[in-house]
């Protein structure tokens, strides 16, 4: 199998405090992987390193074969990843359209498709980020990230305190973008959702990898022991 994204014992501190514990990581070209585990077990610090905002202090990070484990985080951004952080940070004084431009590289994400995929943004074009809803704000994060035209689009917990009906809004979009053959990692709290979206899942503990595999693998059992409250 070919693959996009390879960690292999990744471990990372913040300050003299570890945090991972030598992660192992696998995602092949056109896959949805969900990144799951309880509050605090690694989730946002294993993107944090592979976005390279955060040491890697062993073990390495490969992006279609490239090492990033020692690159700045704008390089590895235009090696081909894009983050949608959790907490959304759009840049509250720009408009919608500002937001967009800022982030555009070359390629097939444009604004005009930005729009098709999220037309309520279409509506806010000249709008600041700051006046808009929530909901719009996520989906501008989630525009801004697609611009840079990335091979691997990072979303955490891109549905974290949304309405339902927007909630329902960005599983549709992220289905959407799923079918037109783009690599997702994902992190979010709604196993049923991850469940009719996600090819495959691995779980963290604790920052380690303790089990991988297809999500029809991923039984009662299993998530009520790493999942469950």
């Amino acid at each position: 199998m070919s693959r996009l994204l390879e960690l292999d014992g990744v471990c990372a501190h913040y300050g003299p405090v570890q945090a991972l514990f030598g992660v192992t990581l696998r995602m092949a070209p056109g896959e949805v992987l969900a990144l799951m585990g309880r509050n605090g077990m690694g989730k946002t610090t294993t993107i944090r390193t592979i976005m390279r905002l955060l040491p890697c202090r062993a073990g390495t990070i490969r992006l279609d074969g490239c090492d990033l484990s020692r690159l700045a985080p704008h390089h590895a951004a235009r090696a081909g990843l894009g983050l949608v952080p959790e907490g959304r940070r759009c840049f509250a004084p720009l408009t919608v359209a500002e937001n967009l431009s800022v982030a555009a590289r070359p390629g097939e994400w444009t604004q005009a498709r930005v729009v098709a995929l999220f037309p309520r943004l279409g509506e806010r074009m000249g709008q600041r980020a700051a006046t808009l809803s929530g909901g719009e704000q996520q989906m501008l994060a989630i525009g801004r990230a697609l611009m840079t035209n990335p091979r691997l689009l990072i979303l955490d917990e891109a549905t974290e305190g949304l309405a339902p009906v927007v909630r329902h809004e960005i599983w549709a979009a992220i289905r959407a973008l799923k079918a037109q053959g783009m690599a997702i990692l994902l992190v979010d709290k709604s196993l049923a959702e991850l469940a009719g979206v996600a090819d495959r899942a691995t779980i963290l503990e604790r920052g380690a990898t303790v089990w991988s595999g297809a999500m029809a693998g991923l039984d009662d059992t299993l998530a009520a022991r790493y999942l469950g409250v």
